[in-house]
């Protein structure tokens, strides 16, 4: 089926949408436990390597190979740069000093990159008053949610803190567009090849600039990130891979819009922490936001 050609999002779409949102939600609190004890660069390394060590197994195992030598190697660093080595650094580093709550609010610009990037670079994602409308909406309920007390920190000390979250966000942004080129590739093979690619990549900047072997993480540190390897980076990445190609860029936007929300579920259900008024007002507004981006998908499909 071509891109032309996607049909109306299923039931099943809206559930990996759901899985992977959980997954990038968890990321979240999983960084900050990470990074305090060990340093942001190894710590995105540590996620990369990690991943590609659980992934290649699994590549053999499916009876597929590393993509051999050729163009398609250039969206795979590509994808592996914009994807993996830029952001993970950037958010590792970013959340030293700027709380889990306000990356996710950060992280919400993704949709609207996305929406903007793939309405110039692509011939079948191209931007309507609906899906306009949808970003707005949810960028609106993810602001709710966290309220404007949060938003007040913005700038100050911590503003490069603040803009490197902000340019992870731009980095999967142009990602979710550079996968596009990747969809026909063996997946296990395509997730191999960059996580191997990425690992390489960040490697060499980890020792360079960082200390790696003089961290002595506690077994929690430890279990976090490998948690992040296992969840957010190699299980996720396979996701993205399969709703891109199911319904496109814009469609795996929809994600910034649900991820902060699955931090607050995350707080209530493992924590004990109680839901706010707020927090359901957001739920709705944002839930809008989804629609009517579909509203727009659907638009594109029937006019």
């Amino acid at each position: 089926m071509t891109p032309s050609q996607k049909s109306a999002p299923t039931l099943q779409d809206f559930a990996l949408l759901v899985l992977l949102a959980g997954l990038f939600g968890a990321s979240f609190m999983f960084t900050h436990i990470a990074v305090s004890e060990i340093t942001p660069i190894t710590v995105a390394t540590a996620r990369v390597a990690i991943a590609a060590l659980i992934l290649y197994p699994l590549m053999l195992r499916a009876r597929q190979r590393l993509p051999k030598v050729g163009k398609i190697w250039l969206p795979i660093v590509a994808s592996a740069i914009f994807g993996y080595v830029l952001p993970f650094a950037l958010v590792s580093w970013g959340q030293l000093r700027v709380p889990s709550s306000l990356a996710a609010i950060f992280m919400a610009v993704m949709p609207l990159a996305t929406i903007l990037l793939a309405h110039v670079f692509t011939n079948d994602e191209k931007l309507n008053r609906w899906k306009l409308a949808g970003v707005m909406c949810g960028l609106l309920g993810v602001v709710v949610l966290f309220g404007i007390n949060t938003l007040s920190h913005l700038g100050g000390p911590d503003a490069l803190a603040q803009l490197a979250i902000l340019a992870a966000a731009i980095c999967y942004a142009i990602n979710a567009l550079i996968t596009r080129a990747l969809v026909r590739v063996p997946k296990f093979s395509m997730l191999a090849a960059l996580m191997f690619t990425g690992a390489l990549i960040m490697l060499p900047l980890a020792f360079l600039l960082e200390s790696p072997l003089e961290a002595n993480p506690s077994w929690q540190v430890l279990v976090a990130v490998a948690v992040l390897a296992i969840g957010p980076t190699a299980a996720a990445t396979l996701l993205i891979l399969v709703i891109i190609q199911r319904q496109g860029a814009s469609f795996l936007s929809q994600i910034n819009f649900l991820v902060p929300l699955f931090g607050v579920m995350f707080g209530w259900i493992v924590l004990g922490e109680r839901l706010s008024t707020q927090a359901f007002v957001a739920l709705f507004i944002v839930l809008i936001g989804v629609a009517l981006s579909k509203r727009g998908n659907n638009q594109k499909k029937t006019g």
